[in-house]
């Protein structure tokens, strides 16, 4: 899952990415509200954390106009103002929870956890196409008693796949999604992540290919 985190302070920024990063998460930082917004209207996160004191935008602004365009990604707001008026004027603008600064990394990470959960109703840790079972907590693809735990991007792209088995994913949707829009990626590199789990889905024995449609993107299927 990818989070998009907009703060104007680097060290701080740096932080949250780092955290949120060792919990598996895919993270993109920027550091003013209008560039937050710009980010946000893509709707390629399962959550954005926002502060409030931003140039050109600040947060709640850039949370407004978010809502304004019916984006619903859930919003949490992290800020060293935390008087009840402040809080209260962030919900009111749209946003999901509000902690301030400082704060306990712990509680950040339970509040993610909870607004991913809550942003698209019940998600599963374990997802299932044809024989095979994705473990979301430990990277783990299973088939039987065949197990392969698969790395960090090929996770990623697998489990993308598995929540939209039998709709088209393209190539540019899977750079946005996986690498970002500031990565020097190449894209040929999304073949090579489809080759990769090609091959481990062979490995196990599944029941479901990755299928190529020209021009189109990719998609997962249950062969028969």
């Amino acid at each position: 899952m990818r989070i998009l985190v907009a703060d104007d302070e680097p060290e701080m920024a740096m932080v949250l990415k780092a955290l949120l990063k060792r919990e598996h998460y895919f993270v993109d930082v920027v550091y003013d509200g209008q560039d937050a917004l710009d980010y946000g209207l893509s709707e390629n996160y399962g959550c954005i954390i926002l502060d409030i004191m931003m140039p050109r935008l600040d947060g709640i602004q850039a949370l407004q106009a978010l809502r304004a365009k019916n984006v619903a990604t859930p919003v949490l707001l992290l800020t060293a103002k935390s008087q009840v008026e402040d809080r209260v004027a962030g919900l009111d603008s749209g946003a999901d929870d509000y902690l301030p600064k400082p704060f306990d990394n712990r509680e950040l990470l339970a509040r993610v956890r909870a607004l991913t959960r809550r942003g698209g109703g019940y998600t599963p840790h374990v997802l299932t196409a044809g024989n095979v079972t994705l473990d979301c907590s430990t990277f783990e693809l299973k088939c039987g008693s065949s197990c392969i735990r698969l790395g960090n991007r090929e996770f990623q792209m697998l489990e993308l796949l598995m929540r939209q088995e039998g709709r088209l994913i393209s190539t540019g949707q899977f750079m946005e999604y996986i690498w970002g829009y500031d990565s020097e990626a190449e894209i040929n590199v999304v073949w090579a992540y489809i080759s990769y789990l090609r091959r481990k889905l062979e490995a196990i024995g599944g029941n479901v290919r990755i299928t190529a449609r020209r021009s189109q993107g990719y998609l997962l299927e249950e062969t028969t």
